[in-house]
C-alpha cells in the first residue's frame, strides 16, 4: 500500500498504522505520542497528542476524513493522503491537546527529576502556550508510597497508562491500575502494597513524565550533568537483555536505565537487579558513549572529545572531557565583576 504524509510517500505492510508510516518516514513530520508505545500491545488512542488531517481516505474512497484522526491508532489504506505538520489545523488541535494536558499538571521542571528528557516539555515547548488560561484550582493527590525503588508523583501524571500495561505484559502479579473515573481517575496499588515485581523498573523509562521516578537517583543531579554511556552485563534473570545505559558523573554510576531509541521507547527491557542493584563501574562492560538526537537538553552537555575506547579500571580515562564541562558549569570559573563581592 501507498501513503503519502505531508508529500512524501512511502509504501507500508497492511495493518501499519499512520504514526507507523510517519516514523518509517521519519523527520518533522512524525505526529507527538504521550501514550503510544511501539513495544507495548495496545498502548495509544488516550492523549490525542498525535492527531492527523486525513485529506484524502484511499484511492477507493478518496473522500477527506471530516475529523481529525489520532494516528497512532488509525490504519493506512492504500492512496491515503495526509496532513501532519503541514496542516495549521492539526496545529491548532494540537495546542490545545498540549493545553489540557498541563491543565492539572505542576510547574515543577526546576525540581523534577525527568526534567531534560521530559516529552511533556517537549511537547509543550513546540505547541504550549506561554500563558495558562486556567484559573481554577488544580487537581491534586495525596502522597502514596508503592515501593523502595519507584517515586509516585500522582500530580504529574496524564493517564497515559504506559505503566499498567507495562506491567500487565511483562509481569504475571500486576498490583496497580486506574482507580476512579473522571477527573478522580489516578495510578494507585489501591491497598497501598509494594509494586516488588523484578521488572517493575521498567515503569520509569516508560513514563512520558515526571509521574514515576528513580528513587535511587532522585535528586542526585540533572540529567544534562550525566554522561551517558552504553554498557552490558551478564544478567541471569530470565527475559532481561542486560544492555543499558548507565549515567555516570565522574567515576560514579548515578542511574542506570533502558536504552532508548529516537522517540524515547526502549529498545529492550531490563530487570530490576540491572537498574538499582549494580551501580559500581566495575559491574559493566562500557561500551562507549551514548549518542543523542541534536535537540537533547542532555547534548548541552556534550562529549568533548571524541571516546574511541572506554577503559574501566583507569579514573583518568573515565573523566575524559571533565575538566573542561566542569569549567562550563562551575561557579567557581565565573570572574567576580567589581560590583560583586565575595561571600
Amino acid at each position: 500500500m501507498k501513503v503519502t504524509i505531508d508529500g512524501q510517500s512511502i509504501d507500508v505492510e497492511p495493518g501499519t498504522t499512520i504514526l507507523q508510516a510517519a516514523r518509517m518516514i521519519g523527520g518533522d513530520l512524525v505526529p507527538p505520542a504521550m501514550c503510544y508505545y511501539s513495544k507495548l500491545k495496545g498502548s495509544g488512542g488516550k492523549c490525542r497528542c498525535c492527531l492527523v488531517e486525513v485529506a484524502k481516505g484511499s484511492e477507493a474512497d478518496p473522500r477527506p476524513m471530516p475529523k481529525l484522526m489520532a494516528s497512532c491508532v488509525t490504519g493506512c489504506m492504500d492512496g491515503m493522503e495526509v496532513n501532519s505538520k503541514s496542516s495549521d489545523r492539526v496545529t491548532e488541535a494540537r495546542k490545545s491537546v498540549t493545553e489540557f494536558l498541563l491543565i492539572n499538571h505542576p510547574l515543577d521542571c526546576p525540581i523534577c527529576d525527568q526534567a531534560g528528557e521530559c516529552d511533556l516539555q517537549n511537547l509543550s515547548f513546540e505547541h504550549g502556550n506561554p500563558k495558562s488560561r486556567f484559573i481554577e484550582e488544580k487537581r491534586t493527590f495525596e502522597p502514596e508510597d508503592i515501593g523502595p525503588n519507584i517515586q509516585l508523583h500522582m500530580n504529574r501524571c496524564i493517564l497515559c497508562q504506559r505503566c499498567v500495561q507495562v506491567a500487565d505484559q511483562l509481569t504475571d502479579n500486576r498490583v496497580h491500575g486506574v482507580l476512579d473515573r473522571g477527573d478522580h481517575a489516578n495510578i494507585s496499588t489501591g491497598i497501598s502494597k509494594a509494586i516488588d515485581n523484578e521488572f517493575s523498573g521498567n515503569m520509569i523509562d516508560v513514563c512520558p513524565v515526571g509521574a514515576l521516578t528513580d528513587k535511587t537517583f532522585r535528586f542526585k543531579s540533572r540529567v544534562w550533568f550525566n554522561k551517558p554511556f552504553n554498557a552490558h552485563r551478564e544478567c541471569t534473570t530470565p527475559g532481561c537483555c542486560g544492555k543499558t545505559t548507565v549515567w555516570m558523573f565522574g567515576g560514579e554510576i548515578q542511574r542506570v536505565t533502558g536504552r532508548k531509541d529516537e522517540y524515547h521507547e526502549v529498545e529492550e527491557f531490563i530487570c530490576n537487579s540491572c537498574r538499582f542493584d549494580h551501580k559500581n563501574v566495575s559491574d559493566w562492560v562500557i561500551e562507549g558513549p551514548r549518542e543523542f538526537e541534536k535537540d537533547s537538553v542532555i547534548n548541552q552537555n556534550n562529549y568533548t572529545q571524541k571516546l574511541e575506547k572506554v577503559e574501566i579500571d583507569t579514573e583518568k580515562n573515565i573523566l575524559l572531557g571533565r575538566d573542561i564541562d566542569r569549567k562550563k558549569i562551575s561557579m567557581a570559573a565565573i570572574p567576580l565583576t567589581a560590583n560583586d563581592k565575595k561571600v
